[in-house]
C-alpha cells in the first residue's frame, strides 16, 4: 500500500471513530427523530452498533466481491475522467451543481407543503407518522431523476462516452455473477432485519406495489446515484486523487450528503441539525462508500443499481410505504 493510501486510510479510521464518538456524546439517549417504521427509538448509542454490523457486513460483501472479480483486470476508472485542470473545473461545477439541486429541492418542496425533496422518499427505510401523498411521492421521484439524472447526463454525454461514465460493461457475465451473489446476500440480511416491511401486504397489494415502488425508487433514487455521484463523480474523485481509499472516502461522503434533507431530518436547533448531519454520515456514508467500491472495481456504475440499491433495499423494504401512500 503506497503511502497515499495510508494517509487517506488513517483519515478515514480516524473520521470513523470521532463520528461513532460525536453520535454518542450528543445522543447518549432518543434523538429526536420521527422513525416509527424502527422497532426502538433513534438512540446514538443504537445508530452506532447498527453501523458496526453495516460495517462488517460491508467488508464480507467486499471480501466475497473481491474473490469473484480477482481474476479480471482492475479498470483505471481515473483514465476514463479527463485532465487535471478538467477534472478539477468540472468536480468543483457539479458538486455546486448538487448543492444547488439540493436547496431547490428543499425550497419546492416545502414551497408545495411537502416534506423536503432530497434523495429519499418521506418516510424511506424508517418510516413517518407525517403523511405522504401520490402526489408527492410522484413529485419527487420526478424531480431527482431530471435534476440529477436526466440533466447531467444529457449535458456529459456530449462530451463523454458510456465507457468514460462508467455506463457500459466490460464484462457482463463478470458483473451479472457480482450482482447476483451480493443481490442475495444483501437480500438475506435484509429480510432477517427487515423482513416484517412485507408483513401484513395481501397478493394483490404486492402485485401492485412492487413494481410501483421500484419504478418510483428507480427514479427518485437510483438513477440519480448511478448518473451524478457514480458516473460523473466518481472518475474525477479518482483522477483528483490518484487513491482508490481517497475515491471511496469521498463517494461516500456525496452519497451521503445528497441525503442531507431527509424528511426526518431536524434543524429547528443547533443540536438537532448537529444531530441530523451526523446521523446522515453515519447511516450513508458506508453504504456510498461501498457503492463506489462497485464501480471501482468493475468500471461500471449500473452494478451497485441491481446489486445493493434498486431491489434491497427498497423494494424489498419501501413496499409497504408505497402501498399506504397509493391506498393499493
Amino acid at each position: 500500500m503506497s503511502r497515499r493510501e495510508k494517509a487517506w486510510l488513517t483519515a478515514a479510521v480516524v473520521g470513523w471513530i470521532a463520528l461513532n464518538g460525536a453520535v454518542l456524546l450528543l445522543a447518549p439517549g432518543n434523538a429526536p427523530f420521527d422513525w416509527p417504521a424502527q422497532h426502538d427509538p433513534p438512540s446514538g448509542p443504537g445508530q452506532v452498533i447498527a453501523a458496526q454490523a453495516t460495517l462488517v457486513e460491508l467488508v464480507l460483501l467486499a471480501v466475497i466481491g473481491y474473490a469473484l472479480t480477482r481474476g479480471r483486470p482492475a479498470p483505471v476508472i481515473a483514465e476514463r475522467a479527463p485532465t487535471l485542470p478538467t477534472a478539477r473545473r468540472e468536480t468543483g461545477l457539479v458538486l455546486a451543481y448538487g448543492v444547488l439541486a439540493q436547496l431547490g429541492g428543499l425550497l419546492i418542496g416545502r414551497g408545495l407543503g411537502w416534506h423536503p425533496i432530497g434523495f429519499h422518499l418521506a418516510g424511506t427505510l424508517v418510516g413517518t407518522t407525517d403523511p405522504v401523498g401520490p402526489a408527492e411521492a410522484l413529485g419527487w421521484a420526478a424531480y431527482n431523476v431530471v435534476v440529477y439524472a436526466l440533466l447531467p447526463l444529457l449535458w456529459f454525454r456530449r462530451r463523454y462516452t458510456a465507457h468514460q461514465m462508467c455506463l457500459r460493461s466490460a464484462d457482463r457475465r463478470g458483473d451479472a455473477i457480482l450482482i447476483l451473489a451480493v443481490l442475495v446476500l444483501e437480500s438475506l440480511a435484509q429480510w432477517v432485519v427487515l423482513g416484517h416491511a412485507f408483513a401484513g401486504l395481501t397478493p394483490g397489494q404486492l402485485a401492485a406495489g412492487v413494481p410501483l415502488t421500484f419504478l418510483l425508487y428507480m427514479a427518485g433514487t437510483v438513477l440519480p446515484t448511478v448518473i451524478f455521484v457514480q458516473g460523473i463523480l466518481v472518475p474525477r474523485y479518482a483522477r483528483l486523487t490518484g487513491s482508490t481509499t481517497a475515491t471511496l472516502v469521498l463517494g461516500g461522503l456525496t452519497y451521503a450528503a445528497l441525503h442531507l434533507f431527509e424528511g426526518w431530518g431536524r434543524f429547528g436547533s443547533p443540536r438537532e441539525a448537529t444531530l441530523t448531519i451526523l446521523f446522515v454520515l453515519l447511516i450513508y456514508t458506508l453504504p456510498g462508500a461501498f457503492k463506489t467500491w462497485l464501480t471501482v472495481r468493475t468500471g461500471n456504475a449500473w452494478v451497485h443499481a441491481w446489486a445493493y440499491h434498486a431491489l434491497a433495499p427498497h423494494t424489498m423494504h419501501d413496499t409497504g410505504l408505497i402501498v399506504r401512500i397509493f391506498r393499493l
